[in-house]
C-alpha cells in the first residue's frame, strides 16, 4: 500500500478471533489483516453510497433515469466524436 495511514482501532475479542481464524483458514498471513480491513471498508462505503443514491432517487421513475443516462451518453459520444475529428484534422 502506497501512502498508507496507520489506524488504531478496537474490535471485540470475538471479532478478532473470527477474523484471524478466517485469514488463517484461507492461507493469509498477519500482514493480510490490513488488506482485508481496507477491502471491507471500501465495500461498506460503496454499499452505503449505493443505498443513499437509491433512497435519494426513490421517487424518480425508471424512464427518467434511462432518459438521463441516454442524455449523458449522447453528450459523451458527441464530445468523443469532436475530439477524434479534431485529432484527424490536426494530422492532415
Amino acid at each position: 500500500m502506497e501512502d498508507s495511514i496507520r489506524w488504531t482501532i478496537k474490535v471485540s475479542k470475538g471479532t478478532d478471533i473470527s477474523l484471524r481464524s478466517y485469514l488463517a483458514q484461507h492461507g493469509m498471513k498477519k500482514g493480510d489483516l490490513s488488506k482485508f480491513v481496507e477491502e471491507a471498508v471500501r465495500w461498506r462505503v460503496l454499499n452505503k453510497s449505493v443505498a443513499e443514491v437509491r433512497e435519494r432517487n426513490a421517487s424518480v421513475t425508471e424512464g427518467e433515469i434511462e432518459a438521463a443516462i441516454d442524455e449523458a451518453l449522447a453528450a459523451v459520444r458527441a464530445d468523443m466524436k469532436a475530439e477524434i475529428s479534431a485529432k484527424l484534422l490536426n494530422k492532415k
